[in-house]
């Protein structure tokens, strides 16, 4: 049961659910709540599945609700960041477009199209971290810039990311690395923690 403190609940009807799996005890439930149960185990950075609920035409999911909420996943976006104003930490919401991890490319998308990466839009395949790290580079932009870096339709394969002067060397840096037309010449996730402009960065 949920403790003291305030909840969010999500409603999911019944009828959006596509994929079901399993729960450890065997108990049949929606992917994203066995997923999201798989990683509430106290870890900070994910937002905590406390209980779920099957009515007969919805799934609800009671989650922990920080307090002082503002908003990040295979749907990295802002909306799916929340951050705590009064400590800085950052929280992982909503996992209705995940899945599980795996080695071989994706031939299946989920999330929103503007955060897809160039070898999905043309090949219809990803890889899982360096999609990732594609969003991540998206989401960068849109931090520092206050927009989307393509406009829509645009050709990833012509032209290239134009970043304003404005931005430190080392901001430009790493955005136009995560943001690499080919997926290989992206940075891993420790190589973006390393990165000399993440160095900079102090938490309240």
């Amino acid at each position: 049961m949920a403790g003291p403190g305030r909840v969010a609940i999500k409603r999911v009807p019944r009828n959006r659910i596509r994929h079901w799996s399993e729960l450890p005890d065997g108990t049949s439930a929606p992917l994203e709540v066995v997923l999201q149960d798989k990683v509430s185990t106290g870890f900070p950075g994910v937002i905590q599945l406390l209980e779920w609920l099957e009515l007969p035409s919805d799934i609800l999911m009671v989650l922990e609700r920080p307090e002082h909420c503002g908003v990040l996943h295979r749907d990295i976006k802002p909306e799916n960041i929340l951050v705590d104003l009064a400590t800085g930490q950052a929280k992982l919401i909503d996992f209705g477009c995940g899945t599980y991890l795996q080695d071989t490319a994706y031939t299946h998308f989920a999330g929103t199209p503007s955060y897809s990466p160039p070898e999905w839009t043309r090949f219809g395949w990803y890889h899982g971290e360096p999609a990732t790290i594609w969003s991540l580079g998206v989401l960068l932009h849109q931090m520092v810039c206050g927009k989307m870096p393509f406009r829509r339709g645009w050709n990833f394969s012509w032209g290239q990311l134009s970043l304003p002067q404005r931005l430190s060397p080392e901001c430009q840096n790493l955005i136009g690395w995560c943001l690499s037309m080919h997926f290989l010449d992206r940075p891993s996730l420790e190589e973006v923690f390393c990165h000399p402009w993440m160095q900079d960065i102090h938490l309240p």
